[in-house]
């Protein structure tokens, strides 16, 4: 175990982490992963959940070695820094469906935080639409808070438990290892791929695994969070974590400037639609169910890589929400949203309140 002043989780370090994320974003982008779309921990879990044939969505299959290396690389840093502190218990089912219906906002915009920022700064201006969305299911997750919202405090766990998910994620990065897509072919094994659309869109593999287990490295150290920014600009007037991600944005913006990336407009985005008002409300279901969670995906994440089991079952719930999205024809396309998207929002925000006003721990 390394001690010391941890320097990534000043102002500094979150910028410079913030600025690392953005550039790594628009890199693999340019490497081959899909446009605006260099990393996206709704999509890509939407990805996973394809290529192990949770739904058959033929164009996103691809199991993703970002979304491995993110929380290896947390899972690294903990360990290394003594952050590893496996906890779990509080209110899992909950923290399950909160999983499911925020991927399913997610999908309805088409983008988790990180990529409506990457989508910005891209030039897609949809993502404003989406953005003001997310931040205002935020702020409603943080009028539940002031008013004593909680899921309740997790228990300390054996230390197997906080294991289970990085091993999950091992498990899923030997699958890739033995089951490697042929040429052409959509299934290896027991794993499906993409043979054209988003999926079939991915940078080399030790690229991208190599970028995650980074960010997650130091996205643990700094706890980098898009959900925590506005929470605590909302909440405690708190410009710390927000610096981050406008850095990102600025490093993002800059790099897609570099490779010929910028594309501004509203029309023929990559993997996005213009119907504001879904972009919106997509975003800010999603917004709601990340605040009510504690995280945004990302940082889900990142806690599941130190041992914290609610994290990773609201990322579990994530994977099927993703999957119930594309069997129920709840995600958008480029054409818009799905046949049934807008009903799941309706229903979803309905839920998110249900669970906001029933676990106020005060009048």
């Amino acid at each position: 175990m390394i001690q010391g002043k941890n320097v990534f989780a000043s102002t500094g370090g979150i910028v410079l982490v913030g600025l690392v994320i953005g550039l790594i974003a628009s890199m693999l982008q340019h490497f081959g992963n899909p446009g605006n779309m260099g990393i996206c921990v709704a999509c890509f879990e939407r990805d996973i959940a394809g290529a192990i044939g949770l739904h058959r969505a033929a164009i996103v299959q691809y199991l993703r070695p970002e979304i491995i290396g993110l929380v290896l690389g947390a899972f690294a840093a903990s360990i290394i820094f003594g952050d590893f502190r496996p906890r779990g218990g509080s209110a899992p089912v909950q923290r399950f469906i909160l999983g499911m219906l925020a991927v399913i906002g997610a999908l309805v915009f088409l983008g988790c935080p990180w990529r409506a920022l990457l989508r910005l700064a891209g030039g897609d201006w949809n993502a404003i639409v989406g953005l003001v969305g997310l931040g205002c299911g935020i702020f409603v997750g943080t009028l539940f808070l002031r008013n004593g919202f909680s899921l309740g405090s997790s228990s300390r766990q054996n230390a197997f438990t906080g294991y289970i998910f990085p091993l999950v994620m091992v498990g899923l990065l030997i699958l890739y290892l033995m089951f490697p897509q042929a040429e052409g072919q959509p299934q290896s094994g027991v794993l499906f791929y993409s043979v054209s659309g988003p999926g079939s869109m991915h940078a080399p593999l030790l690229l991208s695994l190599g970028c995650g287990l980074l960010i997650g490295f130091l996205a643990q150290r700094s706890r980098f969070c898009t959900m925590g920014a506005l929470r605590d600009l909302f909440l405690f007037r708190q410009l710390h974590l927000m610096f981050g991600v406008v850095a990102l944005v600025a490093a993002a913006f800059a790099a897609n400037l570099y490779f010929g990336q910028f594309n501004p407009g509203f029309l023929n985005q990559p993997v996005a639609h213009n119907d504001w008002l879904w972009n919106f409300s997509g975003m800010l279901m999603a917004g709601l169910a990340f605040a009510l969670a504690g995280g945004c995906p990302g940082r889900q994440l990142f806690m599941s890589g130190e041992g914290d089991s609610d994290a990773a079952i609201f990322a579990l719930g994530m994977i099927a929400g993703a999957a119930v999205s594309h069997n129920f024809g709840l995600a958008s396309s480029g054409a818009g949203a799905g046949p049934n998207g807008p009903l799941a929002v309706g229903i979803g925000l309905a839920i998110l309140l249900v669970i906001g006003f029933a676990n106020r721990q005060k009048a």
